[in-house]
């Protein structure tokens, strides 16, 4: 029987502000009043009859007569040709969601002041919030021809975000196409431009015209980022991208941040060695960096290594301000020397690794840590790490930990009633605790008490998509084919594009030997749905080895284990080494698979099935 149920597991202050009640007057939202300007000490242009006539404006505002304000604003504004004049104008018409009148007053001033650039910047934000997308293009290519150089490039780059209240993808991208096309040869612009064109044609379905884009600003200047960043957007659904992202990561100038974004984008396609390597290098680049280490740790607990998990999140904690000694010694365990579930949001693990006043909060790498004990068997070491944890929005993270060691040690009553009794504040809060409690169950192999909850679960929570599908899961487990088929079925018509229960299904058809064309189809729609996940492309590798393809099998076994090294993928690599006669390979690839993880239940099956001793 498989395991595969196992596999799832800008610009000023001002003009800031401004932007901010453009995007207030889009949404409807209420706008609170501007904040006060830093004070300076400045000689004041204003005579007798000017400062009546703002006193007038603002009092108007004040008592609740926003229009008279803006008319008194206005006028003065036109009389005088004083910006800052027209522009208090333009922000009392959008705290008003005056919309209209705050545009009359934007080309008022581009009347008055042909070469303003704020009245340009404003007068195109307007239009965006107003969705009067067919005036725009004059406003926005005046504003981008006004801008001092070497400010161009920024304005540029940023055109693609600026414009993405335009509905339609193609019309964006006509836009664009319209006004970067002054400066597509431009030596400052040309990388901008073409950039910001990449990315139009990519949200316009357009991939290989986008990267041909991203490949001539790359060419253009190897060192932009901006190139290397559309490149990594267009995967994993453009797998020729990636040859660009690598060849800029192989410089020793590299962004670090760039860096980052590709290990994030391997760890969400499951490619876990390669983002490792990728997080080495950046550790030894910039060893002074402290998320990369944390981040390290967390992947090296995915491949089963614990002590090197360990000593990155020490050093992460070291880089946090606490000495690694110390951190050790409180958690009882000066000799530390790993199961963890990597949060493929990147930007949430930075942010809780930070507390509310913006220091580091170590909570996350204390979880981990517990987790590398626990991987060791440390289970009193474990339980020192876990004690560190005051942070009640992880205490379900916490005793669910807990709980898992006391399973462990065959108190699985008792490490249930630890999960139950975590409070409840939310329908969230509760559908965690059930998905947690069979976990711990699936993980003691109680698949009977499993079923249990996750009905009742599904109950509670009825067409949860990740609920129907750890259904199918357990009943897999219990052998209860025809039952798994129609929950697996059914999470398919919930979302036609989970990936996993496409996998899960051809996968399950193909080990048992079961409708292997349909099998086939089912996992190839599952690649196509995410390019480039191990898991799927060693579930393809099976399929073809069922139907007798064995090098295509090969290659692709080959292309997962490289990818991530899994002992499950292990496992079938090396029978079909064994198979196609590579059996000094197959015994390797086994004996390294049995050193991470020798209770695998799927490796363990194999070696007795093909009667092979290591």
């Amino acid at each position: 029987m498989s395991g595969f149920a196992a596999r799832h597991r800008c610009l000023r202050h001002r003009s800031m502000r401004v932007a901010a009640l453009v995007a207030a007057l889009a949404c409807g939202a209420s706008v609170a009043q501007p904040a006060a300007l830093p004070t300076t000490v400045q000689n004041s242009a204003l005579d007798a009859a000017l400062f009546y006539e703002v006193l007038i404006g603002e009092i108007e505002l004040k008592s609740g007569r926003p229009g008279n304000a803006f008319g008194v604003i206005l006028d003065a504004a036109r009389r005088r040709g004083d910006d800052a004049l027209y522009e208090r104008a333009i922000e009392i018409a959008l705290q008003a969601r005056a919309g209209d009148q705050a545009l009359d007053a934007a080309k008022a001033w581009r009347a008055a002041k042909p070469q303003s650039v704020a009245a340009m910047r404003y007068q195109s934000q307007i239009l965006l919030a107003l969705n009067r997308f067919d005036e725009v293009a004059e406003p926005m290519a005046a504003w981008l021809a006004a801008v001092p150089v070497i400010e161009q490039p920024g304005l540029i780059a940023g055109l693609p975000r600026l414009l993405q209240r335009i509905p339609e993808p193609k019309r964006t991208l006509a836009l664009i196409d319209k006004l970067v096309a002054p400066y597509l040869d431009g030596a400052g612009t040309r990388t901008a431009s073409r950039v910001a064109l990449g990315r139009a044609q990519a949200a316009a379905g357009e991939p290989a015209l986008a990267l041909a884009l991203a490949r001539s600003a790359h060419a253009d200047d190897p060192e932009a980022p901006g190139p290397v960043l559309l490149a990594l957007d267009l995967l994993p659904g453009t797998p020729a991208a990636e040859a660009l992202v690598t060849a800029y990561l192989a410089r020793p100038d590299a962004e670090p941040t760039v860096r980052l974004a590709y290990v994030r984008l391997l760890t969400q396609s499951q490619r876990y060695a390669d983002a490792s390597t990728q997080l080495e290098r950046l550790t030894v680049d910039r060893p002074q960096l402290p998320e990369p280490w944390l981040t390290l740790g967390a992947l090296r607990l995915e491949l089963k290594q614990p002590r090197e998990a360990e000593a990155a999140l020490l050093r992460y904690i070291e880089l946090a301000g606490e000495p690694p000694a110390a951190a050790v010694a409180a958690a009882n365990a000066a000799a530390a020397a790993a199961q963890v579930t990597h949060d493929d949001d990147e930007d949430d693990d930075t942010a809780e690794a930070r507390g509310p006043g913006g220091g580091r909060d170590l909570t996350q790498a204390w979880l981990l840590l517990a987790q590398a004990a626990e991987q060791r068997g440390d289970l009193p070491a474990a339980e020192a790490w876990l004690a560190k944890v005051d942070n009640p929005q992880r205490l379900l993270e916490v005793q669910t930990r807990r709980a898992a060691m006391l399973a462990r040690q065959g108190k699985v009553s008792e490490a249930r009633s630890m999960i139950q009794a975590v409070p409840e504040r939310t329908g969230d809060d509760a559908r965690a605790k059930l998905m947690a409690e069979a976990q711990l169950l699936r993980d003691v192999k109680r698949w009977r008490d499993a079923a249990t909850v996750l009905a009742a679960a599904s109950a509670r929570f009825p067409d949860d998509v990740e609920l129907v599908y750890e259904q199918a899961m357990v009943e897999e487990k219990l052998d209860h084919l025809p039952e798994m088929e129609r929950l697996l079925r059914r999470v398919i018509a919930l979302k036609p594009d989970h990936a996993h229960a496409h996998n899960a299904l051809g996968y399950s058809l193909a080990d048992r030997g079961l409708r292997l064309g349909e099998a086939r189809e089912l996992i190839r729609r599952a690649l196509e749905l995410s390019p480039g996940d191990p898991f799927i492309t060693d579930s393809l590798g099976w399929v073809e080895f069922r139907l007798g393809n064995r090098d295509e099998a090969l290659r692709l076994l080959r292309q997962a284990y490289a990818s991530r090294p899994d002992t499950e993928i292990a496992a079938h690599l090396g029978e079909v080494l064994w198979a196609s006669g590579q059996r000094d390979e197959a015994r390797k690839v086994w004996q390294e698979a049995r050193g991470r993880d020798a209770g695998n239940e799927v490796l363990r099956e194999t070696l007795a099935r093909l009667k092979v001793g290591l």
